[in-house]
């Protein structure tokens, strides 16, 4: 996030900090194998990868990088950092999960400059980058790539526990202790299929129309899973999405609630987001290049 957690319009991003010289043996003989390179005028041209990205959010404030603080994108720019020419190069996700928020996953973009091989990159990250952060299905794409713009379609799980106390589970789902009711649950979440203006469900933005493809409510024993797929979410969309069809599920708000809220967008009345610990963003699907002007798919997100 460029910031605010629950923020307004989508604002510059702002450059990741310096990246500071941790002494990796391993990274300081390829470095030094890299200036003799450049040293004999053959120095690498960058070049664009795309991967997927998996992070347990709970110890980071969001994927944008925020100085002076730890987010996804500025671990991912600092380990690509040591690995090229040193040149910060800025990373591009498809999505700007929030602080707590999780990812299976997020799709990257990045530029790099050093002469490593893919599987060689890969693996040079797996050994860099912190227990949190996982990087697969690394490959090269054309030059100009960007995960934001060539995003068909973005889809989050919230995962909610409906049982007992489970300090393991709730680390990335909720406790909810009273049965909740599924069936009136995905009654109600049909009626956010469908283009919408969401402003009651997010904060901030200019344009809070949006196009919701599926929402699924499921179940399997104690486990209550909400789906949700779309172009592109308003900032706390999910969230709040999720907080409405919970007050469903516990007898606190009548099914046709979803519907009442979608009807009166202007309404100050936003439902109450659920923790941001149950959310994760599990999926991008390609297949939209980049318009000019096209701002819908640049998700001026949280999730």
């Amino acid at each position: 996030m460029p910031s605010p957690v629950e923020g307004g319009d989508e604002q510059p991003e702002r450059a990741h900090p310096v990246v500071r010289e941790r002494g990796r043996a391993g990274a300081n003989a390829w470095k030094g194998r890299q200036s003799a390179d450049q040293a004999g005028g053959r120095e690498a041209a960058p070049t664009r990868y795309r991967a997927s990205v998996e992070y347990d959010g709970t110890d980071f404030v969001g994927f944008q990088v925020n100085p002076g603080k730890r987010t996804v994108q500025g671990v991912l720019e600092d380990a690509l950092a040591r690995l090229g020419d040193g040149v910060v190069r800025r990373v591009d996700g498809a999505g700007r999960t929030d602080a707590g928020v999780h990812a299976t996953g997020q799709l990257i973009g990045f530029s790099y400059a050093g002469r490593l091989s893919v599987t060689e990159l890969g693996a040079a990250l797996d050994a860099i980058l912190p227990r949190d952060v996982a990087v697969r299905d690394l490959r090269s794409v054309p030059d100009g790539f960007n995960p934001r713009y060539a995003a068909r379609y973005r889809e989050y799980r919230y995962s909610i526990w409906n049982g007992p106390p489970s300090p393991l589970r709730e680390r990335t789902a909720l406790g909810v202790r009273d049965p909740l009711d599924t069936v009136a649950m995905a009654s109600a979440a049909s009626a956010f299929i469908g283009r919408h203006d969401f402003t009651a469900f997010g904060t901030g933005g200019r344009d809070s129309v949006r196009t919701v493809s599926a929402v699924r409510v499921g179940r399997s024993g104690r486990d209550v899973t909400i789906d949700v797929r779309a172009d592109s979410f308003v900032r706390g969309q999910v969230r709040r999405m999720v907080g409405l069809l919970l007050e469903v599920g516990l007898g606190k708000r009548e099914i046709d609630a979803v519907r009442a809220a979608l009807a009166d967008p202007g309404s100050r009345m936003k439902p109450a987001a659920a923790p941001a610990k149950g959310l994760c963003l599990r999926h991008v699907a390609l297949g939209r290049g980049r318009r000019s002007g096209d701002e819908t798919n640049g998700e001026r997100e949280e999730r």
